[in-house]
């Protein structure tokens, strides 16, 4: 089997907080006002990615990796992870705030649900005048002020917030609380795992009239109380690989794309494309592949020798 560049079905998700962005800003084929999220490429059980693209449409990701382990994963993630695909990329569209939110870590994700703890990042590809996230303490904290401040409402008056622009960067590892403020379109990157801990949700209720569930109890565990520094500032050299993050997880690149540029890869990692702007081909074996802003795209770890061309800004992203 020849491999080649793969894209995905999105699988969208509605949430309470979405909108309508996924679609206006980045072309989402969504059918509802309230699509929050557009898993990009997913293997969470029940949200497997299908091949979108080519002679393997139709085609799960978990068929192909148990077919071609090594050469879809590469050397390295298959000696790690065996036939399991790591990371799970999404993009978001917070029409109001999400809720208050903290995800464990590896040991604890893995005592309590037999799942990756969730690592993630996420890159401002579009915010309003004014948006803002959540991330972190504003001082050292602990459990007891957290229960405080939680049972007096007042949680939001400890929390670290910061006014985003396109291109701001945060890295939030395990253990930081966090909320996406509305406003926002965001490029998240991940562990492959669903488990988070919602500890404070505005009140809001759903269409039933229900609040959402929280996992005070289990939160407490996972906090992380410490004063974190979460954003992250990188360079911009045109047509370069530019590092933004280089964690235990993933690697992430920024490439400012203006002409064009040669990639040569190992086979230890695959490698993902997400164009947060612009458009750019990809060549390869001398075959052509388009793509525009909200496009992502597998580059099989087999593949190591292949041109970008375009105007564009991409997220390159693999485990190093």
């Amino acid at each position: 089997m020849k491999l080649y560049p793969l894209q995905f079905e999105p699988i969208l998700k509605e949430r309470i907080w979405g909108g309508t962005k996924l679609k206006t800003y980045l072309n989402k084929p969504i059918t509802s006002d309230i699509t929050g999220e557009s898993w990009e490429i997913a293997t969470v059980e029940n949200d497997i990615s299908i091949i979108a693209n080519g002679t393997l449409k139709g085609k799960s990701l978990n068929e192909l990796i148990n077919e071609f382990p090594v050469s879809v994963l590469g050397t390295k993630v298959y000696a790690q992870f065996g036939k399991q695909f790591p990371l799970l990329f999404k993009y978001l569209d917070a029409r109001e705030d999400l809720s208050i939110q903290v995800h464990p870590n590896d040991e604890l994700a893995k005592k309590r649900h037999n799942s990756f703890g969730k690592t993630e990042m996420w890159y401002v590809i579009q915010a309003d005048s004014d948006a803002r996230l959540i991330v972190g303490f504003k001082e050292k904290s602990s459990p007891e002020e957290f229960i405080e401040n939680l049972n007096n409402k007042t949680l939001l008056s400890i929390l670290d917030t910061k006014k985003v622009k396109q291109g701001d960067v945060f890295i939030l590892n395990t253990g930081t609380i966090h909320a996406i403020g509305a406003g926002i379109i965001i490029a998240e990157i991940q562990q492959t795992s669903d488990i988070t801990y919602r500890v404070y949700d505005f009140d809001r209720k759903e269409a039933n009239g229900n609040t959402r569930e929280l996992h005070v109890n289990l939160a407490l565990e996972a906090l992380n109380y410490e004063k974190i520094e979460a954003q992250r500032f990188y360079s911009k050299t045109e047509n370069t690989s530019n590092e933004i993050i280089n964690c235990n997880y993933f690697t992430t690149n920024f490439i400012p794309l203006d002409g064009a540029t040669e990639i040569h890869k190992n086979e230890k990692s695959f490698t993902v494309y997400m164009c947060v702007e612009g458009s750019f081909q990809l060549t390869i074996d001398g075959k052509n592949y388009t793509y525009q802003k909200g496009n992502t795209v597998l580059i099989p770890a087999a593949l190591t020798d292949f041109q970008l061309s375009g105007k564009a800004s991409i997220l390159e992203i693999y485990i190093s």
